[in-house]
């Protein structure tokens, strides 16, 4: 949600900034309900000082036998009493309508962020790792894996397109990675581990951003429910609604979840193999920081992220997104891209966000800097760390080997009771 204030102060710069991400100008419209909300209060205020007067008035007209004059106020008061009740409605009506102009457009683009339509125009920063060389034809996982245990064929037949059934060692090499990510973001990164609802209230998918613009993404209970496609929705909304100490600051929280996307903006792309899928587990990162620390927060959680990928030897490049290529919250992300052999191109396996205060103004949280009075919004973060999923996708493809095995990671050989190697099931 943007801030009222910025745009009375500088209506140019914000529709300036919105048209980066592909926005009409909107600033004079919000500032039109702006006014009227504004108007509406200035006479709400009017109506109750001098309801307050007059009934003071009227004891005092009583106090003198003025009777005449006493009748008049009391008149008066009776009809300033029957307007407050409309001048109220109004107030609630037009506050719902400006919230709604403010939250319908997505977040500024923070400086530095390059000017793009899409990802062509994204910024390559960094690169880790040489990809390997192989002595053969790598496979792509979705040709690699079957064997293995990735069975497409049955998670079809019990859920559909999209779904996919693990076996054997293909389920606990997941497993591994699973436990493996969040063991290193818990012990390694300071993040505090949470088994957060997979189900949330309006409210929550509201608050991070998801509501209402891509509820069509989402799936939803017949209880009014929605399942969350990532564990950011939870986490960032444990802290709706709160004004947090100073010392509480910075908050970081992380989760292994399921994932439920209905991948309604991706028909056609990806519908083989397990990169896209309508349910996935992830490690997410979520932080709530001071304002003035977002930027070296969003630096540090992307450095998290890339900790998992360097540990488990797979080359990746970090990609600076341009301002067409963001999601609906973001005012500055970075993606990490995994190599993937088979397919002899990156493919994204993590995003790290910086929201800024855009997510704290639709959930109202705050916090008080040390010896103040005054509040301040909370900046949020959030990012994969890393997408499990994706992550095993990448593993198969680099660890491949020439008779179809696959071999483990030595970092995750702890996490697979002496399996080193996956081998074709029997």
């Amino acid at each position: 949600m943007h801030d009222i204030c910025l745009i009375r102060e500088n209506p140019e710069a914000f529709d300036a900034a919105l048209a980066l991400r592909g926005v009409e100008p909107v600033a004079q419209s919000i500032l039109v309900i702006d006014a009227r909300r504004r108007d509406n209060a200035t006479r709400m205020q009017e109506v109750q000082a001098r309801r307050n007067e007059a009934s003071k008035a009227i004891g005092a007209a009583m106090g003198k036998g003025e009777k005449d004059i006493a009748e008049a106020l009391k008149a008066e008061v009776a009809t300033l009493k029957t307007e407050l009740p409309a001048l109220e409605e109004d107030e609630r009506r037009l506050t719902v309508e400006q919230n709604t102009a403010l939250s319908a457009w997505p977040n500024l683009p923070a400086a530095g962020v390059p000017a793009g339509a899409d990802e062509a125009d994204n910024v390559e920063v960094s690169r880790w790792g040489t990809p390997r060389e192989f002595a053969f034809t790598p496979k792509e996982h979705a040709d690699l894996g079957p064997v293995l245990g990735l069975d497409f064929e049955t998670g079809a037949l019990i859920a559909g397109a999209r779904f996919t059934f693990l076996k054997g060692g293909m389920a606990r090499l997941h497993r591994a990675l699973a436990q493996f990510m969040l063991d290193r973001q818990t012990g390694e990164n300071g993040y505090l581990e949470c088994i957060p609802p997979l189900l949330v209230k309006d409210e929550a998918v509201f608050g991070t951003g998801q509501l209402p613009k891509f509820a069509e993404d989402l799936f939803k209970t017949t209880d009014g429910r929605w399942l969350i496609p990532t564990a950011e929705v939870s986490l960032t909304n444990a802290v709706q609604g709160q004004i947090l100490g100073d010392a509480a600051l910075p908050l970081r929280m992380t989760a292994l979840t399921p994932c439920f996307r209905s991948e309604a903006g991706s028909a056609g792309r990806d519908t083989r193999g397990f990169i896209r899928q309508h349910q996935f587990e992830k490690v997410e990162l979520v932080s709530i920081v001071r304002p003035e620390e977002s930027e070296a927060e969003h630096q540090r959680m992307t450095l998290c992220a890339e900790g998992v990928l360097q540990a488990l030897g797979l080359p990746y490049r970090k990609m600076l997104l341009c301002t067409g290529d963001m999601g609906f919250t973001a005012r500055k992300t970075y993606d990490l891209e995994v190599w993937l052999p088979g397919q002899a191109a990156y493919r994204e396996i993590s995003s790290c966000s910086d929201c800024g205060d855009f997510q704290a103004r639709r959930m109202n949280t705050r916090y008080r800097p040390e010896g103040e009075k005054s509040t301040e919004f909370v900046h949020t973060l959030n990012g994969s760390g890393l997408a499990v999923g994706r992550t095993l996708v990448a593993v198969l493809e680099n660890y491949q080997q020439e008779d179809g095995s696959v071999d483990v990671p030595e970092v995750l050989h702890p996490y697979m009771g002496g399996l080193t190697r996956l081998v074709p099931l029997l």
